[in-house]
């Protein structure tokens, strides 16, 4: 488990079996694993568009075409479609995902097609010992203060 869930992917494979199996409703195994049925609907959308991949977690962003993020935007907003079914129609993440975009679509701003695939920002050069003490030598002498 990482820090971005409490759950393992086997207990959201469990989970999701047993829903599944139509023994169980969504909130007697949602309290089981102790999680709220959001998440339980949540995994279940992911296991039915992705399969069981779907519930592995991911540790980088998707990527989302413009054009798919315009369509789910416009269905949603046309009243056809709740958010939970536009993500489910369009495979998006979650349905935050979704009301970001059409917060930003509804205040004027552009929307972007995302590149994702990024996991962290990226680090700057290393600096040895020497170099961080020839810089602060340097920035003190010269009366400068580099401090947020």
């Amino acid at each position: 488990m990482s820090g971005r869930t409490n759950f393992t992917w086997e207990q959201r494979i469990e989970a999701v079996e047993m829903y599944l199996s139509g023994n169980y409703s969504y909130t007697e195994v949602a309290r089981k694993f102790g999680t709220v049925v959001r998440t339980l609907e949540f995994w279940i959308s992911s296991y039915k568009n992705n399969g069981i991949d779907g519930l592995k977690e991911s540790h980088t962003w998707r990527k989302y075409p413009l054009e798919l993020k315009h369509a789910a935007i416009n269905d949603y907003l046309s009243g056809k479609f709740s958010l939970l079914e536009c993500c489910d129609k369009y495979n998006i993440s979650s349905t935050s995902v979704l009301r970001r975009w059409i917060s930003q679509y509804n205040s004027g701003k552009e929307i972007k097609a995302t590149n994702g695939g990024s996991t962290r920002m990226k680090a700057g050069r290393k600096t040895t010992l020497e170099e961080r003490i020839e810089i602060a030598l340097d920035s003190t002498e010269q009366d400068k203060n580099y401090s947020p």
